[in-house]
Protein backbone atom coordinates (compact mmCIF):
# COMPACT_ATOMS: atom_id res chain seq x y z
CA UNK A 1 0.00 0.00 0.00
CA UNK A 2 1.02 3.61 -0.46
CA UNK A 3 0.42 5.90 2.50
CA UNK A 4 -0.66 9.53 2.08
CA UNK A 5 1.89 12.33 2.40
CA UNK A 6 2.72 13.66 5.85
CA UNK A 7 4.51 17.00 6.44
CA UNK A 8 6.75 17.53 9.48
CA UNK A 9 9.69 19.61 10.66
CA UNK A 10 13.27 18.40 10.51
CA UNK A 11 13.56 18.15 14.29
CA UNK A 12 10.39 16.26 15.16
CA UNK A 13 11.92 12.80 15.59
CA UNK A 14 11.79 13.15 19.36
CA UNK A 15 8.00 13.46 19.29
CA UNK A 16 7.57 10.20 17.39
CA UNK A 17 7.35 7.07 19.51
CA UNK A 18 5.76 3.71 18.92
CA UNK A 19 4.63 0.76 20.97
CA UNK A 20 5.18 -1.90 18.33
CA UNK A 21 8.03 -4.40 18.66
CA UNK A 22 11.35 -3.44 17.11
CA UNK A 23 12.01 -4.75 13.60
CA UNK A 24 8.34 -5.54 13.00
CA UNK A 25 6.49 -3.52 10.39
CA UNK A 26 3.30 -3.49 8.40
CA UNK A 27 4.70 -4.19 4.92
CA UNK A 28 4.21 -1.40 2.43
CA UNK A 29 5.48 1.90 1.09
CA UNK A 30 5.11 5.15 3.01
CA UNK A 31 6.00 8.72 2.04
CA UNK A 32 6.70 11.69 4.29
CA UNK A 33 7.72 15.22 3.27
CA UNK A 34 10.16 16.74 5.75
CA UNK A 35 11.66 20.24 6.00
CA UNK A 36 15.25 20.48 4.82
CA UNK A 37 17.64 23.40 4.32
CA UNK A 38 16.32 24.28 0.86
CA UNK A 39 12.67 23.39 1.32
CA UNK A 40 10.65 20.19 1.15
CA UNK A 41 12.44 16.82 1.12
CA UNK A 42 10.14 13.93 0.11
CA UNK A 43 11.22 10.60 1.60
CA UNK A 44 9.69 7.26 0.58
CA UNK A 45 10.38 4.16 2.69
CA UNK A 46 9.46 0.60 1.78
CA UNK A 47 9.17 -2.03 4.53
CA UNK A 48 9.01 -5.80 4.57
CA UNK A 49 7.62 -7.50 7.67
CA UNK A 50 10.99 -7.41 9.43
CA UNK A 51 13.15 -4.87 7.64
CA UNK A 52 13.54 -1.41 6.13
CA UNK A 53 13.88 -2.49 2.51
CA UNK A 54 14.62 0.87 0.85
CA UNK A 55 14.78 4.60 1.50
CA UNK A 56 14.41 6.90 -1.50
CA UNK A 57 14.60 10.70 -1.65
CA UNK A 58 12.40 12.61 -4.10
CA UNK A 59 12.95 15.91 -5.91
CA UNK A 60 14.39 18.56 -3.60
CA UNK A 61 16.41 21.79 -3.48
CA UNK A 62 19.10 20.82 -0.97
CA UNK A 63 22.52 22.37 -1.58
CA UNK A 64 24.55 20.45 -4.19
CA UNK A 65 27.76 19.10 -2.71
CA UNK A 66 26.55 19.58 0.89
CA UNK A 67 22.94 18.58 1.55
CA UNK A 68 23.09 16.33 -1.50
CA UNK A 69 25.81 14.27 0.22
CA UNK A 70 23.39 13.47 3.05
CA UNK A 71 20.81 12.48 0.43
CA UNK A 72 23.38 10.22 -1.22
CA UNK A 73 24.76 8.59 1.94
CA UNK A 74 22.04 8.41 4.60
CA UNK A 75 19.43 6.24 2.86
CA UNK A 76 21.98 3.46 2.27
CA UNK A 77 23.32 3.79 5.83
CA UNK A 78 19.80 3.45 7.26
CA UNK A 79 19.09 0.34 5.20
CA UNK A 80 22.51 -1.22 5.87
CA UNK A 81 22.32 -0.64 9.61
CA UNK A 82 18.53 -1.10 9.96
CA UNK A 83 18.77 1.74 12.42
CA UNK A 84 17.90 5.39 13.02
CA UNK A 85 20.79 5.78 15.47
CA UNK A 86 22.97 7.60 12.95
CA UNK A 87 24.83 10.86 13.44
CA UNK A 88 23.99 12.14 9.98
CA UNK A 89 26.43 13.76 7.60
CA UNK A 90 28.73 16.31 9.23
CA UNK A 91 28.16 19.78 7.78
CA UNK A 92 24.77 18.79 6.38
CA UNK A 93 22.93 18.49 9.68
CA UNK A 94 19.65 20.08 8.57
CA UNK A 95 19.28 17.78 5.57
CA UNK A 96 20.36 14.80 7.70
CA UNK A 97 17.79 15.61 10.37
CA UNK A 98 15.13 16.02 7.71
CA UNK A 99 15.81 12.56 6.28
CA UNK A 100 15.99 10.86 9.68
CA UNK A 101 12.81 12.61 10.81
CA UNK A 102 10.95 11.51 7.70
CA UNK A 103 12.12 7.90 7.99
CA UNK A 104 11.13 7.89 11.67
CA UNK A 105 7.66 9.12 10.71
CA UNK A 106 7.39 6.36 8.10
CA UNK A 107 8.46 3.81 10.72
CA UNK A 108 5.70 5.12 12.98
CA UNK A 109 3.13 4.78 10.21
CA UNK A 110 4.30 1.24 9.47
CA UNK A 111 3.78 0.26 13.08
CA UNK A 112 7.49 0.06 13.88
CA UNK A 113 9.17 0.98 17.13
CA UNK A 114 10.99 4.28 16.63
CA UNK A 115 12.50 4.18 20.11
CA UNK A 116 14.15 0.82 19.53
CA UNK A 117 15.46 1.79 16.10
CA UNK A 118 16.88 4.99 17.60
CA UNK A 119 19.01 3.18 20.19
CA UNK A 120 22.70 3.20 19.39
CA UNK A 121 24.27 -0.23 19.01
CA UNK A 122 27.59 -0.84 20.68
CA UNK A 123 30.32 -1.37 18.13
CA UNK A 124 33.83 -2.60 18.70
CA UNK A 125 36.36 -0.03 17.57
CA UNK A 126 38.68 -1.31 14.86
CA UNK A 127 41.88 0.61 14.18
CA UNK A 128 43.74 0.04 10.94
CA UNK A 129 46.99 1.75 10.00
CA UNK A 130 47.66 2.59 6.36
CA UNK A 131 50.62 4.34 4.75
CA UNK A 132 50.20 6.25 1.48
CA UNK A 133 52.79 7.96 -0.66
CA UNK A 134 52.48 11.08 -2.83
CA UNK A 135 54.55 13.89 -4.28
CA UNK A 136 52.23 16.47 -2.71
CA UNK A 137 49.64 16.18 0.05
CA UNK A 138 46.98 18.89 0.02
CA UNK A 139 45.09 19.38 3.29
CA UNK A 140 41.64 20.95 2.86
CA UNK A 141 39.32 20.73 -0.15
CA UNK A 142 37.94 24.24 -0.43
CA UNK A 143 38.61 26.53 -3.38
CA UNK A 144 42.33 26.86 -2.63
CA UNK A 145 42.87 23.16 -2.00
CA UNK A 146 40.97 21.99 -5.06
CA UNK A 147 42.74 24.56 -7.24
CA UNK A 148 46.13 23.42 -5.92
CA UNK A 149 45.20 19.79 -6.50
CA UNK A 150 44.09 20.38 -10.08
CA UNK A 151 47.17 22.45 -10.94
CA UNK A 152 49.75 20.16 -9.29
CA UNK A 153 48.19 17.15 -11.02
CA UNK A 154 48.33 18.95 -14.37
CA UNK A 155 52.04 19.49 -13.74
CA UNK A 156 52.55 15.75 -13.47
CA UNK A 157 52.68 15.25 -9.72
CA UNK A 158 50.98 12.53 -7.69
CA UNK A 159 48.61 14.34 -5.35
CA UNK A 160 46.58 13.18 -2.37
CA UNK A 161 43.85 15.60 -1.26
CA UNK A 162 42.37 15.08 2.20
CA UNK A 163 39.28 16.78 3.60
CA UNK A 164 37.77 16.42 7.05
CA UNK A 165 34.21 16.92 5.85
CA UNK A 166 32.38 14.21 3.85
CA UNK A 167 32.20 16.60 0.89
CA UNK A 168 34.43 19.07 -0.90
CA UNK A 169 33.85 22.79 -1.25
CA UNK A 170 34.58 24.34 2.14
CA UNK A 171 33.49 27.95 2.59
CA UNK A 172 33.55 28.47 -1.18
CA UNK A 173 30.52 26.20 -1.53
CA UNK A 174 28.33 28.70 0.31
CA UNK A 175 29.87 32.05 -0.62
CA UNK A 176 28.31 34.78 -2.75
CA UNK A 177 29.28 33.08 -6.00
CA UNK A 178 31.41 35.91 -7.41
CA UNK A 179 35.09 36.33 -8.24
CA UNK A 180 37.46 39.19 -9.09
CA UNK A 181 38.77 38.88 -12.67
CA UNK A 182 41.15 41.87 -12.98
CA UNK A 183 43.67 41.44 -15.77
CA UNK A 184 41.92 38.47 -17.38
CA UNK A 185 41.04 38.08 -21.03
CA UNK A 186 37.37 37.89 -20.08
CA UNK A 187 37.52 41.30 -18.38
CA UNK A 188 39.09 42.84 -21.46
CA UNK A 189 36.66 41.10 -23.83
CA UNK A 190 33.81 42.52 -21.74
CA UNK A 191 35.07 46.01 -22.54
CA UNK A 192 37.17 46.88 -19.48
CA UNK A 193 40.64 47.71 -20.75
CA UNK A 194 41.64 50.43 -18.29
CA UNK A 195 41.97 48.31 -15.15
CA UNK A 196 45.39 47.31 -13.82
CA UNK A 197 47.21 45.70 -10.88
CA UNK A 198 48.08 49.22 -9.66
CA UNK A 199 44.43 50.34 -9.62
CA UNK A 200 43.35 47.13 -7.90
CA UNK A 201 46.12 47.60 -5.33
CA UNK A 202 44.87 51.11 -4.57
CA UNK A 203 41.30 49.83 -4.15
CA UNK A 204 42.40 47.02 -1.83
CA UNK A 205 44.58 49.25 0.34
CA UNK A 206 41.70 51.68 0.72
CA UNK A 207 39.25 48.89 1.49
CA UNK A 208 41.72 47.12 3.81
CA UNK A 209 42.58 50.38 5.61
CA UNK A 210 46.29 50.16 4.82
CA UNK A 211 46.68 47.03 6.95
CA UNK A 212 47.46 44.84 3.95
CA UNK A 213 50.54 42.66 3.76
CA UNK A 214 51.91 44.40 0.65
CA UNK A 215 53.90 41.32 -0.40
CA UNK A 216 50.81 39.12 -0.53
CA UNK A 217 48.78 41.87 -2.19
CA UNK A 218 51.44 42.23 -4.89
CA UNK A 219 51.36 38.48 -5.46
CA UNK A 220 47.57 38.59 -5.70
CA UNK A 221 47.00 41.53 -8.06
CA UNK A 222 49.67 40.42 -10.53
CA UNK A 223 48.50 36.82 -10.75
CA UNK A 224 44.71 36.91 -10.47
CA UNK A 225 44.20 37.59 -14.19
CA UNK A 226 46.36 34.68 -15.40
CA UNK A 227 44.63 32.47 -12.81
CA UNK A 228 41.19 33.35 -14.23
CA UNK A 229 42.44 32.69 -17.77
CA UNK A 230 43.72 29.27 -16.66
CA UNK A 231 40.63 28.43 -14.59
CA UNK A 232 38.23 29.17 -17.44
CA UNK A 233 40.24 27.30 -20.08
CA UNK A 234 42.12 24.47 -18.36
CA UNK A 235 40.59 24.48 -14.87
CA UNK A 236 36.99 23.63 -15.77
CA UNK A 237 35.37 26.78 -14.33
CA UNK A 238 32.66 28.85 -16.02
CA UNK A 239 31.92 32.55 -15.60
CA UNK A 240 28.49 34.02 -16.31
CA UNK A 241 29.67 36.41 -19.01
CA UNK A 242 26.12 36.88 -20.28
CA UNK A 243 25.10 38.51 -17.01
CA UNK A 244 28.17 40.73 -17.09
CA UNK A 245 29.77 42.50 -14.15
CA UNK A 246 28.12 42.87 -10.77
CA UNK A 247 27.80 46.33 -9.24
CA UNK A 248 30.27 46.61 -6.33
CA UNK A 249 31.04 49.91 -4.62
CA UNK A 250 34.38 48.61 -3.29
CA UNK A 251 35.82 48.27 -6.78
CA UNK A 252 36.61 51.38 -8.84
CA UNK A 253 36.51 49.35 -12.05
CA UNK A 254 34.13 46.62 -13.23
CA UNK A 255 36.05 43.49 -12.26
CA UNK A 256 33.62 41.16 -10.48
CA UNK A 257 31.56 38.44 -12.17
CA UNK A 258 29.42 35.55 -10.98
CA UNK A 259 30.09 31.94 -11.79
CA UNK A 260 27.52 30.20 -13.94
CA UNK A 261 24.92 29.10 -11.34
CA UNK A 262 26.84 30.93 -8.62
CA UNK A 263 28.61 29.07 -5.82
CA UNK A 264 26.71 25.87 -6.57
CA UNK A 265 27.92 25.87 -10.17
CA UNK A 266 31.50 26.52 -9.06
CA UNK A 267 31.27 23.69 -6.52
CA UNK A 268 30.12 21.23 -9.18
CA UNK A 269 32.84 22.30 -11.60
CA UNK A 270 35.56 22.10 -8.97
CA UNK A 271 34.49 18.58 -8.07
CA UNK A 272 34.44 17.48 -11.71
CA UNK A 273 37.88 18.96 -12.37
CA UNK A 274 39.40 17.29 -9.29
CA UNK A 275 37.96 13.96 -10.39
CA UNK A 276 39.37 14.49 -13.89
CA UNK A 277 42.81 15.33 -12.44
CA UNK A 278 43.33 11.79 -11.20
CA UNK A 279 44.30 12.91 -7.69
CA UNK A 280 43.40 10.60 -4.81
CA UNK A 281 40.74 12.22 -2.62
CA UNK A 282 40.10 11.13 0.96
CA UNK A 283 36.89 12.62 2.40
CA UNK A 284 35.81 12.52 6.05
CA UNK A 285 39.53 12.34 6.82
CA UNK A 286 40.69 15.09 9.19
CA UNK A 287 44.41 15.83 9.37
CA UNK A 288 45.82 15.44 12.87
CA UNK A 289 49.43 16.53 12.65
CA UNK A 290 52.25 17.37 10.29
CA UNK A 291 55.11 14.88 10.06
CA UNK A 292 58.45 16.62 10.55
CA UNK A 293 61.88 15.09 9.97
CA UNK A 294 64.97 17.12 10.80
CA UNK A 295 63.11 20.41 10.46
CA UNK A 296 61.41 19.51 7.17
CA UNK A 297 57.74 18.67 6.71
CA UNK A 298 57.57 15.24 5.06
CA UNK A 299 53.91 14.35 5.32
CA UNK A 300 50.76 14.41 7.40
CA UNK A 301 48.89 12.06 9.70
CA UNK A 302 45.12 11.80 9.35
CA UNK A 303 42.21 9.70 10.57
CA UNK A 304 39.71 8.37 8.07
CA UNK A 305 36.42 6.55 8.17
CA UNK A 306 36.11 3.04 9.62
CA UNK A 307 38.99 3.58 12.01
CA UNK A 308 41.74 3.99 9.42
CA UNK A 309 44.79 5.94 10.63
CA UNK A 310 46.66 7.30 7.63
CA UNK A 311 50.32 8.19 7.42
CA UNK A 312 50.66 10.15 4.20
CA UNK A 313 54.28 10.49 3.19
CA UNK A 314 54.93 13.46 0.88
CA UNK A 315 57.98 15.71 0.47
CA UNK A 316 55.60 18.67 0.16
CA UNK A 317 52.43 19.49 2.08
CA UNK A 318 50.14 22.35 1.04
CA UNK A 319 47.85 23.53 3.84
CA UNK A 320 44.53 24.91 2.56
CA UNK A 321 42.33 24.39 5.62
CA UNK A 322 40.47 27.70 5.56
CA UNK A 323 39.75 30.00 8.49
CA UNK A 324 38.94 29.69 12.18
CA UNK A 325 35.68 31.62 12.55
CA UNK A 326 33.78 28.69 14.07
CA UNK A 327 36.38 28.24 16.82
CA UNK A 328 35.42 30.71 19.55
CA UNK A 329 38.58 30.00 21.49
CA UNK A 330 40.65 31.47 18.64
CA UNK A 331 38.58 34.63 18.15
CA UNK A 332 39.85 38.03 19.27
CA UNK A 333 38.93 41.70 18.90
CA UNK A 334 35.64 42.61 17.24
CA UNK A 335 35.16 39.03 16.00
CA UNK A 336 34.15 37.96 19.49
CA UNK A 337 31.03 40.14 19.36
CA UNK A 338 29.95 39.50 15.77
CA UNK A 339 27.44 36.92 14.60
CA UNK A 340 29.00 33.93 12.83
CA UNK A 341 27.41 32.71 9.62
CA UNK A 342 30.19 30.65 8.07
CA UNK A 343 30.69 26.92 7.74
CA UNK A 344 31.05 24.89 10.92
CA UNK A 345 34.23 23.33 9.58
CA UNK A 346 36.27 26.56 9.89
CA UNK A 347 37.97 25.60 13.14
CA UNK A 348 41.55 26.63 12.49
CA UNK A 349 43.13 23.16 12.54
CA UNK A 350 45.60 24.19 9.83
CA UNK A 351 46.67 27.22 11.83
CA UNK A 352 47.14 25.06 14.92
CA UNK A 353 49.15 22.35 13.12
CA UNK A 354 51.40 24.97 11.54
CA UNK A 355 51.88 26.92 14.76
CA UNK A 356 52.73 23.68 16.58
CA UNK A 357 55.86 23.38 14.42
CA UNK A 358 56.77 27.05 14.76
CA UNK A 359 54.88 28.84 11.98
CA UNK A 360 54.52 32.60 12.25
CA UNK A 361 51.04 34.19 12.15
CA UNK A 362 49.72 37.71 11.70
CA UNK A 363 46.47 39.73 11.95
CA UNK A 364 44.65 36.98 13.86
CA UNK A 365 42.19 39.49 15.36
CA UNK A 366 40.82 40.57 11.96
CA UNK A 367 37.84 39.24 10.05
CA UNK A 368 35.61 40.18 7.15
CA UNK A 369 32.56 41.60 8.92
CA UNK A 370 29.53 42.21 6.70
CA UNK A 371 26.55 44.36 7.70
CA UNK A 372 23.79 42.22 6.21
CA UNK A 373 23.05 39.43 8.67
CA UNK A 374 19.91 38.14 10.33
CA UNK A 375 20.34 36.54 13.77
CA UNK A 376 18.53 33.25 13.17
CA UNK A 377 19.65 31.79 16.51
CA UNK A 378 21.64 33.26 19.40
CA UNK A 379 25.05 34.24 18.00
CA UNK A 380 24.34 32.63 14.61
CA UNK A 381 23.56 34.60 11.44
CA UNK A 382 22.41 34.03 7.89
CA UNK A 383 23.25 36.41 5.08
CA UNK A 384 20.83 38.56 3.07
CA UNK A 385 23.50 40.18 0.92
CA UNK A 386 22.04 39.24 -2.48
CA UNK A 387 18.45 39.74 -1.36
CA UNK A 388 19.34 43.26 -0.26
CA UNK A 389 20.76 44.03 -3.68
CA UNK A 390 17.51 42.91 -5.31
CA UNK A 391 15.44 45.10 -3.00
CA UNK A 392 17.71 48.15 -3.31
CA UNK A 393 18.87 48.08 -6.92
CA UNK A 394 15.65 47.25 -8.73
CA UNK A 395 13.01 48.38 -6.25
CA UNK A 396 12.36 50.76 -3.36
CA UNK A 397 13.82 49.11 -0.27
CA UNK A 398 15.42 51.51 2.20
CA UNK A 399 17.50 51.02 5.34
CA UNK A 400 16.85 52.89 8.58
CA UNK A 401 17.98 52.96 12.18
CA UNK A 402 15.89 52.36 15.29
CA UNK A 403 14.82 56.02 15.19
CA UNK A 404 13.28 55.44 11.74
CA UNK A 405 15.87 57.53 9.87
CA UNK A 406 18.10 56.69 6.93
CA UNK A 407 21.72 57.07 7.99
CA UNK A 408 23.66 55.92 4.92
CA UNK A 409 23.16 55.08 1.25
CA UNK A 410 21.84 51.56 0.86
CA UNK A 411 24.33 51.11 -1.99
CA UNK A 412 27.40 52.25 -0.05
CA UNK A 413 30.27 49.81 0.57
CA UNK A 414 29.70 46.92 2.94
CA UNK A 415 32.47 48.28 5.14
CA UNK A 416 30.89 51.73 5.47
CA UNK A 417 27.45 50.27 6.11
CA UNK A 418 28.93 47.95 8.74
CA UNK A 419 30.64 50.86 10.50
CA UNK A 420 27.39 52.83 10.51
CA UNK A 421 25.54 49.79 11.77
CA UNK A 422 27.96 49.49 14.69
CA UNK A 423 27.47 53.21 15.46
CA UNK A 424 23.73 52.59 15.51
CA UNK A 425 24.03 50.01 18.26
CA UNK A 426 24.72 47.03 16.02
CA UNK A 427 21.41 46.97 14.18
CA UNK A 428 19.72 48.53 11.16
CA UNK A 429 16.40 47.69 9.49
CA UNK A 430 15.30 47.26 5.88
CA UNK A 431 11.82 48.57 5.07
CA UNK A 432 10.21 47.05 1.98
CA UNK A 433 6.89 47.35 0.22
CA UNK A 434 5.43 44.26 -1.44
CA UNK A 435 7.29 44.53 -4.80
CA UNK A 436 10.59 45.07 -2.97
CA UNK A 437 9.92 42.13 -0.65
CA UNK A 438 9.01 39.90 -3.59
CA UNK A 439 12.36 40.79 -5.19
CA UNK A 440 14.11 40.19 -1.85
CA UNK A 441 12.69 36.65 -1.75
CA UNK A 442 14.01 35.76 -5.20
CA UNK A 443 17.66 35.86 -4.08
CA UNK A 444 17.39 34.24 -0.65
CA UNK A 445 18.30 30.74 -1.77
CA UNK A 446 21.79 31.91 -2.76
CA UNK A 447 22.63 32.20 0.93
CA UNK A 448 20.68 29.18 2.17
CA UNK A 449 17.42 30.84 3.25
CA UNK A 450 14.08 29.62 1.93
CA UNK A 451 10.72 31.34 1.61
CA UNK A 452 9.55 28.80 4.17
CA UNK A 453 12.11 30.19 6.62
CA UNK A 454 10.83 33.71 6.02
CA UNK A 455 7.22 32.63 6.48
CA UNK A 456 8.13 30.92 9.75
CA UNK A 457 9.94 34.02 11.00
CA UNK A 458 7.06 36.27 9.94
CA UNK A 459 4.71 34.07 11.95
CA UNK A 460 6.76 34.86 15.08
CA UNK A 461 5.67 38.49 14.61
CA UNK A 462 8.90 39.96 15.99
CA UNK A 463 8.95 37.80 19.12
CA UNK A 464 11.81 35.45 18.20
CA UNK A 465 14.94 35.20 16.06
CA UNK A 466 15.32 37.01 13.67
CA UNK A 467 13.21 40.17 13.49
CA UNK A 468 11.13 39.76 10.33
CA UNK A 469 7.74 41.47 10.52
CA UNK A 470 4.81 42.42 8.30
CA UNK A 471 1.89 44.86 8.68
CA UNK A 472 -0.56 46.79 6.55
CA UNK A 473 0.76 50.23 7.54
CA UNK A 474 4.18 51.78 8.12
CA UNK A 475 3.48 52.73 11.78
CA UNK A 476 2.23 49.21 12.49
CA UNK A 477 5.20 47.41 10.94
CA UNK A 478 7.59 49.83 12.66
CA UNK A 479 6.02 49.13 16.05
CA UNK A 480 6.51 45.38 15.62
CA UNK A 481 10.18 45.90 14.79
CA UNK A 482 10.82 48.41 17.59
CA UNK A 483 11.35 51.29 15.15
CA UNK A 484 9.96 54.83 15.54
CA UNK A 485 6.89 54.74 13.26
CA UNK A 486 6.19 58.48 13.12
CA UNK A 487 9.75 59.25 12.07
CA UNK A 488 9.71 56.38 9.55
CA UNK A 489 6.67 57.91 7.86
CA UNK A 490 8.63 61.15 7.41
CA UNK A 491 11.64 59.21 6.08
CA UNK A 492 9.49 57.42 3.50
CA UNK A 493 7.95 60.69 2.32
CA UNK A 494 11.38 62.29 2.03
CA UNK A 495 12.83 59.32 0.13
CA UNK A 496 9.90 59.29 -2.28
CA UNK A 497 10.60 62.96 -2.94
CA UNK A 498 14.19 62.05 -3.86
CA UNK A 499 12.90 59.39 -6.27
CA UNK A 500 10.68 61.96 -7.96
CA UNK A 501 13.56 64.46 -8.16
CA UNK A 502 16.02 61.84 -9.37
CA UNK A 503 18.57 62.71 -6.68
CA UNK A 504 19.24 61.50 -3.14
CA UNK A 505 20.11 64.78 -1.44
CA UNK A 506 20.93 63.04 1.86
CA UNK A 507 23.24 60.13 1.02
CA UNK A 508 23.71 60.17 -2.76
CA UNK A 509 22.17 56.78 -3.51
CA UNK A 510 22.76 56.46 -7.27
CA UNK A 511 19.73 57.63 -9.25
CA UNK A 512 19.77 54.46 -11.37
CA UNK A 513 18.98 52.55 -8.18
CA UNK A 514 16.04 54.78 -7.26
CA UNK A 515 13.63 53.53 -9.88
CA UNK A 516 10.51 53.25 -7.75
CA UNK A 517 8.88 55.14 -4.92
CA UNK A 518 7.84 53.24 -1.81
CA UNK A 519 4.21 52.20 -2.27
CA UNK A 520 1.55 54.23 -0.48
CA UNK A 521 -0.37 51.06 0.38
CA UNK A 522 0.69 48.02 2.39
CA UNK A 523 1.63 45.43 3.19
CA UNK A 524 5.06 46.51 4.39
CA UNK A 525 7.92 44.39 5.72
CA UNK A 526 10.89 45.06 7.99
CA UNK A 527 13.93 42.78 8.16
CA UNK A 528 16.71 43.31 10.69
CA UNK A 529 20.37 43.75 9.76
CA UNK A 530 23.28 42.94 12.08
CA UNK A 531 27.05 42.56 11.65
CA UNK A 532 28.08 39.03 10.67
CA UNK A 533 31.31 37.36 9.68
CA UNK A 534 32.51 34.11 8.20
CA UNK A 535 35.96 34.92 6.85
CA UNK A 536 38.97 35.44 9.09
CA UNK A 537 41.58 37.75 7.56
CA UNK A 538 44.64 36.69 9.54
CA UNK A 539 46.69 33.54 9.27
CA UNK A 540 50.10 32.04 8.70
CA UNK A 541 52.84 34.13 7.15
CA UNK A 542 54.49 32.93 3.94
CA UNK A 543 57.16 34.15 1.58
CA UNK A 544 56.42 35.13 -2.02
CA UNK A 545 56.50 31.44 -2.97
CA UNK A 546 53.76 30.73 -0.40
CA UNK A 547 56.28 28.72 1.59
CA UNK A 548 55.25 29.02 5.26
CA UNK A 549 57.69 31.01 7.42
CA UNK A 550 58.73 30.32 11.00
CA UNK A 551 58.99 32.88 13.79
CA UNK A 552 62.43 33.85 12.52
CA UNK A 553 61.06 34.50 9.01
CA UNK A 554 62.82 31.41 7.67
CA UNK A 555 60.95 29.07 5.28
CA UNK A 556 59.75 25.82 6.81
CA UNK A 557 60.96 23.34 4.20
CA UNK A 558 58.24 21.26 2.60
CA UNK A 559 55.32 23.36 3.92
CA UNK A 560 53.27 25.63 1.65
CA UNK A 561 49.91 27.28 2.28
CA UNK A 562 47.10 29.02 0.38
CA UNK A 563 43.64 30.49 0.73
CA UNK A 564 42.06 31.89 3.88
CA UNK A 565 44.75 30.20 5.97
CA UNK A 566 47.27 32.72 4.61
CA UNK A 567 46.67 36.12 6.15
CA UNK A 568 47.36 39.61 4.96
CA UNK A 569 46.60 40.34 1.33
CA UNK A 570 43.37 42.23 1.97
CA UNK A 571 44.02 43.95 5.28
CA UNK A 572 41.04 44.09 7.63
CA UNK A 573 38.36 43.74 4.95
CA UNK A 574 37.79 41.98 1.65
CA UNK A 575 35.75 43.35 -1.26
CA UNK A 576 33.10 41.23 -3.01
CA UNK A 577 34.66 38.43 -5.03
CA UNK A 578 38.01 39.01 -3.38
CA UNK A 579 38.23 35.96 -1.14
CA UNK A 580 37.38 33.51 -3.91
CA UNK A 581 39.94 35.11 -6.21
CA UNK A 582 42.61 35.01 -3.50
CA UNK A 583 41.86 31.36 -2.69
CA UNK A 584 42.22 30.28 -6.30
CA UNK A 585 45.16 32.55 -7.13
CA UNK A 586 47.16 31.47 -4.08
CA UNK A 587 46.11 27.83 -4.56
CA UNK A 588 47.39 27.80 -8.14
CA UNK A 589 50.63 29.59 -7.20
CA UNK A 590 51.26 27.36 -4.17
CA UNK A 591 50.94 24.29 -6.40
CA UNK A 592 53.32 25.74 -9.01
CA UNK A 593 55.91 26.80 -6.41
CA UNK A 594 55.63 23.45 -4.64
CA UNK A 595 56.22 21.60 -7.90
CA UNK A 596 59.22 23.84 -8.63
CA UNK A 597 60.68 22.96 -5.22
CA UNK A 598 60.36 19.26 -6.03
CA UNK A 599 61.97 19.66 -9.43
CA UNK A 600 65.09 21.40 -8.10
Amino acid sequence: MLNKLVFLSALSVVALSGAAQAATFNPGTYTVVSKGNGGEVPVTVTFTKNAIESVKIGANKETPGIGSIAIEKLPKAIVDSQSLALNGVSGASITSHAILAAVAACVKQAGGNVDELSKAKAQKAVVKNETLNADIAVVGAGAAGQTATIRASQLGKKVILIEKMPFTGGAAAVNGGTIVIQGSKIQKEAGVKDDSPAIMTEDYIKNGHNLNDRRMLELYVNNVGPMVDWATTEGGMQLNTKAGFTNEAEHSKPRVMRWVDGAQGATRNFKASVEKSGAKVLLATPAKELIVDNGRVVGVKAEGENGIHYTIKAPVVILTTGGFGANKSMLAGSLKNSLYYGVKSSNGEGHQMAMKIGAKTQMMDLGKIYPNGMEVAPGIAKSTIWSNKAAFEDHSGIMVNKAGKRVISELDTNHNIKNEEVKQGGKLFILMDQPSYDAFLTKLSITGISKGDMDKWLAQDGKGYPIVVKADSIPAVAKKAGVDGAELLKTVARYNGFVKAGKDADFNRPAKFMKEAIADKGPYYIVEQQPRFATTMGGVVTDMNLNVLDENNKPIKGLFAAGELVGGAMGDDSPPGGNMAWAMTSGKLAAERAVQSLNK
